[in-house]
């Protein structure tokens, strides 16, 4: 009996590095977006179109993009990296090419050493038949002029139109749709979106950002925004499939606790976004030490509490990076967090923790589709009341918001303690937030809105054509 229960482990985990890799590869290459449905009601801002429907699901009929069929699109990125904007647009790229698309990729940014990411993450547009260009040159120039869509993807791309295209700008504007994520002040340049009121439209990917975008660039710049879509992103059918699946998820928590050294029983709160001051991985730190005080002060008797970072990077060297870790030493809490290298496989972690902790600063994420990727496996997120997770998150319902800043610390560390403290609600609120995501941030809602973005920015290119 001992021999065969060894052998069914060591099979489980050549099944579990089998699972690892797949997981791996599908959460690169789904990309969905949203119909601009949600509960907040944000009825003044008349950027965002509202007339599309939900969609019947995917598999029901054709693909809702079969229109590109053969059309040609140009994807412009300021980076190629394995933060989100890039990313998306690869699952864009790779969307389209899925329908018969001819898709070209440039980098407008690349650095001149090629490093071991950016080398794989432009073999595996290869590999899907996106060809990449360079940055310049007449071959990009006339792929510009003779697509049927150019994607500018993020602000900072907007500077290539000029230093590349230079007198072929007013040709290629009418044919634009600008997809816009970031919410920072600083990219409210003139150099990088004086173009706007010229393009076909833009998209971003929640309410909150897109009013901000409207009344920024007019107040502080001058210029009018353009048609405006907003089409928050979803989950992909890979994701949902292990989320989905109780014994992938079992095995890869197993896994995952046996590496961090947590125990089945214990709780995990952990914050999955690359290290930085603007993702508060420090204040969701001193949240998480002030957790265990009032834990000690209130003699409540909890389950071990843990929390994981996940999106280091010590390679980097970084002022930040070493704060963070001062803090845990300095507290003597090295025992209970756990920080683990940036990844693009986010499921085994999702898997392997109790609640997850949204805590961006400032504006909060313009989305944050780790928010929803959560929420998939039936977690409860304790998020920051900023930006696009208010219009995920349901307050008191699929998980507890907090102030931004400081302000956030001392709430943060109190929802905490309420998760830890009542199993029932915590349990409760993932299911609802899953809910929530079957409802509608599913791969049919978002394959039907992107259809109708790109839908009335082809019409608008066409009348601009003619004309």
């Amino acid at each position: 009996m001992a021999k065969h229960s060894v052998g069914w482990v060591a099979a489980q985990k050549r099944w579990l590095l089998a699972l690892l890799v797949m997981v791996s590869l599908s959460t690169l290459i789904a990309f969905f977006i949203r119909a601009a449905f949600d509960t907040c009601d944000r009825g003044g801002l008349d950027v965002v179109d509202k007339r599309v429907p939900l969609g019947a699901p995917i598999g029901t009929s054709p693909s809702p993009l079969s229109f590109m069929k053969s059309k040609l699109v140009l994807l412009v990125s300021h980076e190629l990296s394995l933060s989100g904007g890039p990313l998306l647009l690869m699952e864009l790229a790779f969307l389209l090419r899925g329908v018969g698309t001819e898709v070209y990729w440039v980098t407008t940014m690349k650095s001149s050493d090629t490093d071991a990411v950016t080398y794989s993450l432009e073999h595996k547009m290869l590999d899907r038949g996106v060809q990449v260009l360079s940055e310049n040159g007449q071959e990009t120039v006339n792929t510009a002029l003779k697509a049927d869509l150019v994607v500018l993807n993020t602000a900072v791309s907007g500077k290539w139109l000029d230093v590349v295209l230079r007198e072929n700008v007013p040709r290629v504007l009418p044919k634009v749709l600008w997809w816009i994520h970031e919410m920072r002040g600083h990219y409210f340049k003139l150099d990088y979106v004086k173009h706007l009121p010229l393009v076909a439209g833009s998209m971003i990917d929640s309410h909150v950002t897109a009013e901000y975008w409207e009344n920024r660039t007019r107040e502080r710049l001058g210029i009018k925004m353009p048609e405006t879509f907003v089409v928050h992103l979803g989950n992909s059918k890979e994701l949902m499939e292990v989320a989905e699946d109780n014994v992938a998820k079992r095995v890869l928590r197993e896994h995952v606790r046996e590496s961090l050294g947590v125990r089945s029983e214990e709780l995990v709160f952990a914050i999955i976004n690359s290290v930085s001051r603007g993702k508060g991985q420090d204040l969701f730190l001193r949240s998480f030490y002030e957790s265990l005080r009032l834990i000690q002060e209130k003699k409540l008797q909890l389950p071990k509490m843990h929390a994981v970072i996940v999106g280091s990077d010590m390679t980097a060297h970084t002022k930040f990076e070493h704060e963070l870790r001062n803090f845990v030493a300095m507290k003597k809490i090295q025992d209970r967090v756990h920080f683990v290298d940036k990844t693009l496989t986010v499921a085994p972690y999702l898997a392997a923790i109790d609640v997850l902790v949204q805590n961006s600063q400032a504006r909060g994420e313009c989305f944050g589709r780790i928010t929803i990727e959560a929420m998939a496996f039936q977690l409860p997120v304790l998020g920051t009341a900023a930006g696009g997770t208010t219009e995920i998150v349901v307050n008191g319902t699929t998980g507890l918001l907090h102030p931004v800043g400081k302000a956030g610390i001392t709430p943060l560390a109190n929802n905490m303690v309420k998760l830890a403290t009542h199993v029932e609600r915590r349990l409760t609120m993932g299911k609802r937030g899953y809910e929530r995501v079957k409802e509608r941030f599913l791969e049919h809602h978002m394959a039907n809105r992107i259809a109708a973005v790109l839908k009335e920015v082809l019409r608008k290119s066409d009348s601009r054509s003619d004309s």
